[in-house]
């Protein structure tokens, strides 16, 4: 049965792109204004022309969107979702050798909702029980594609770092005393920061090494090769600038010591996320470089939210931070365009503000802002339609394109409806059919004594 299903996934997900112009659209382009009555040209994959008037190719498909508003893909800098066997390495406080790439699952059903959510690019991250966790990447929601179908090609590999509770609890999670053989160091902020601090001096010797070999190499010399060490390896590429880290945090204190631990290393944070005290270090945030990927209107859920406010995204914003608002959720990811429309009544930020929220801010945090994040050309086709603002709490998500590919249709989704259940139940009853019935052909032994 399983492979009949992945089978018709497999038929429904697009084999190539269409040649479409989506006109007579309130275009949001973000990083260009809105134009009225706009339209779209998407060609092989890409975004190949703007405007009010647009030069229409002979084989194009029209997509009348008339009274309704096109938007880029919405992007979402930190999800767990289609992470098969759990996203947590608890087990040691420095898991940098595992990689979600390795557990990708295609199948998982909050692909598709976020799909219809207008959400095309996520960034799926590592848990947060260890210092230094796993590996991450950025994935398209092709829903219907296979693992490596998902993958954002040649997007920049990241790396999840936690600090706070997190990972000092998941250090003594049975709250004994810390001398007993039950806890897991660290079990205090301090011994975060020290786990991090050695983990990065062990790779500096490591980064060392692989120099000196190579410069050798580069000498025609013989030389032996390094032992190759895949949990420094990825902390080697973050001091190389090949891996983008990704910091869980939330007091300000502790977010002061990762931008003077990093700068002490000699690393840049790529982003801070949850960071919901960012609004109190805002300042030296943009100063060391970071952004912040944080959620509207959160807080209070535990001891480190107690300060959390809902103006955070817009003032650190006007302290010159580059911030996105996630979802961290993935029901909350169905709905990431009302989360950036907070940040207009939270702190008056613009409406081409607000979407650059979930939109071009989380590419530039990613790496990707010249692929995806705003409608310009020669971006990937990457595109929202809604019926109404998208900024509006009635608004709905009509067509979702990725890649010049439409992987959602509101209309196709409805009318399909009855379709599809009839032919779920038909696969039901195939399967059925070829179980064995009343234990036939089903053969049992008494173990022996």
């Amino acid at each position: 049965m399983k492979k009949l299903l992945l089978a018709a996934v497999a038929a429904m997900a697009p084999l190539s792109a269409q040649t479409y112009v989506i006109r007579n659209a309130t275009v949001m382009t973000v990083s260009k204004g809105t134009i009225r009555n706009g339209s779209v040209v998407v060609k092989d994959g890409k975004i190949a022309e703007v405007g009010e008037k647009v030069t229409i190719p002979p084989d194009a498909k029209i997509i009348d969107a008339s009274n309704q508003y096109l938007m880029p893909g919405i992007i979402d800098c930190h999800s767990h979702i289609a992470g098969d066997g759990g996203i947590n390495e608890g087990s040691t406080s420095v898991s940098s050798m595992v990689d979600i790439k390795d557990i990708i699952n295609p199948e998982d059903i909050a692909i598709y909702r976020a799909l219809a959510g207008g959400v095309t690019t996520a960034n799926i991250l590592h848990g947060s029980a260890n210092a230094i966790g796993g590996r991450t990447l950025p994935l398209k929601m092709r829903w219907g594609k296979d693992a490596q179908g998902l993958i954002f090609q040649g997007a920049t590999p990241g790396i999840k770092f936690a600090l706070g509770e997190n990972p000092k609890r998941a250090g003594n999670p049975t709250g004994l005393p810390i001398n007993t053989l039950s806890a897991r160091y660290p079990a205090t902020r301090m011994g975060v920061e020290d786990v991090i601090r050695e983990a990065f001096n062990e790779a500096k010797a490591y980064k060392a090494e692989w120099d000196a070999y190579d410069a050798k190499k580069a000498r025609g010399e013989q030389a032996t090769a390094p032992r190759r060490d895949l949990q420094l390896e990825a902390l080697k590429e973050v001091l190389e600038g090949k891996r983008f880290v990704h910091v869980h945090c939330y007091r300000a204190d502790e977010i002061l010591m990762m931008i003077r631990l990093a700068d002490e290393v000699g690393f840049k944070v790529r982003t801070f996320q949850h960071v919901l005290e960012g609004y109190k270090v805002a300042k030296e945030i943009a100063a060391h470089g970071a952004g912040a990927s944080t959620f509207s209107d959160w807080w209070s859920y535990k001891v480190e939210a107690f300060d959390a406010i809902p103006f955070n995204a817009a003032l650190m914003t006007r302290k010159g931070v580059l911030v996105s608002i996630n979802s961290d959720d993935a029901e909350q990811m169905r709905h990431l365009n009302l989360e950036a429309a907070k940040a207009m009544k939270y702190g008056g930020l613009s409406e081409d503000e607000a979407l650059a929220l979930v939109t071009l801010n989380p590419a530039k945090q990613l790496g990707i802002d010249q692929e995806v994040g705003s409608i310009e050309v020669g971006k990937d086709a990457d595109l929202v339609i809604y019926d109404k603002n998208p900024l509006s709490a009635y608004s709905k998500v009509q067509k979702v394109l990725i890649d010049g590919n439409i992987y959602f249709d509101r209309d196709n989704e409805v009318t399909a409806w009855k379709t599809k259940e009839a032919e779920k139940q038909k696969l039901i009853e195939k399967e059925r059919q070829s179980q064995p019935r009343g234990g036939q052909g089903i053969t049992t032994r008494r173990p022996q004594q």
